[in-house]
């Protein structure tokens, strides 16, 4: 009689706002599609309950787990190590269990440089990003370290964009400036890639950035990270513009093959993770 097993192997995610992440629709489709016994479990942290979320995962002994808004710089001090990426950027979204230890690595840059990469090389490229917080540093670093010739932070706060543009200028090659979003803010003419790392967008597609819609040229690639929905009003603004465009699906489906390995060791197959969110979104 063949053995029987009842028990799954678990991952998950701590975010707030975790109803409007597709993640745990596109990583069991992966799990499915390899027929492996995994289950990955969504699950609403607020801030405060971050702590008791982590001891939680060690108690049922999780494989490992996904970090979204608004823990990914919160968690560093709740695991027990950090892969060399995730030390630099000071930024984890994705903490594996190795022998007991929770160690956090980062998969947002690496899966928007995968994305990037497939229409466009940042090496020798000027670069635009808005946003300042853990997607920011995770994806300005990455960019740094494949050779963009510049980066310019744009953010509301100096307070918390100054140690982005600091971070970049002591820890990459790739020169770094901030600019202060006060008001609409146009793209420098000079401007190779734009990038919104902001969670503008999310939940409401028709929520508009705060630029100068005009300033955007053909010669410009732009890329949104908001998954949901996927067609922002940003990129739709750029589309018209001339722009070619690059939305959060790539992205979001690179770093879940780069999470899947890290906890299962598996290769997994990214067109059955793109099949469920084409499918999500079509609906």
């Amino acid at each position: 009689m063949a053995s029987r097993d009842f028990r799954s192997e678990l991952v998950g995610s701590f975010s707030e706002g975790s109803n409007g992440n597709p993640t745990v629709a596109m990583i069991e489709a992966a799990f499915r599609h390899h027929g492996l016994n995994w289950r990955y479990v969504n699950c609403e942290v607020p801030p405060e309950r971050l702590a008791d979320a982590v001891k939680g995962a060690r108690a049922m002994g999780w494989r490992g787990f996904n970090l979204s808004i608004p823990h990914k710089v919160a968690v560093i001090p709740l695991l027990d190590g950090l892969g060399e990426s995730a030390a630099i950027m000071g930024a984890v979204n994705c903490a594996v269990n190795r022998d007991g230890k929770f160690i956090g690595e980062n998969t947002d840059g690496k899966g928007f440089l995968k994305s990037l990469l497939e229409v466009v090389d940042p090496r020798g490229r000027s670069v635009v990003m808005f946003g300042a917080g853990g997607a920011a540093r995770a994806i300005g670093v990455e960019l740094a370290l494949a050779g963009a010739r510049s980066i310019t932070v744009v953010n509301r706060s100096a307070a918390r964009g100054q140690p982005l543009v600091k971070l970049l200028n002591e820890k990459t090659h790739a020169p770094a400036t901030l600019a202060l979003w006060d008001k609409t803010y146009a793209i420098p003419k000079a401007t190779d890639i734009v990038v919104n790392a902001t969670s503008i967008g999310l939940g409401n597609g028709n929520a508009p950035l705060d630029i100068d819609v005009s300033s955007l040229t053909p010669a410009m690639v732009v890329a949104d990270v908001i998954v949901d929905p996927p067609d922002t009003r940003f990129l739709r603004d750029a589309k018209a513009q001339g722009c070619i465009t690059i939305d959060g699906l790539g992205m979001l489906i690179n770093q879940g093959v780069i999470g899947v390995k890290y906890w299962t060791g598996l290769d997994a197959d990214p067109a059955a993770m793109r099949r469920k969110l084409e499918e999500i979104f079509a609906k």
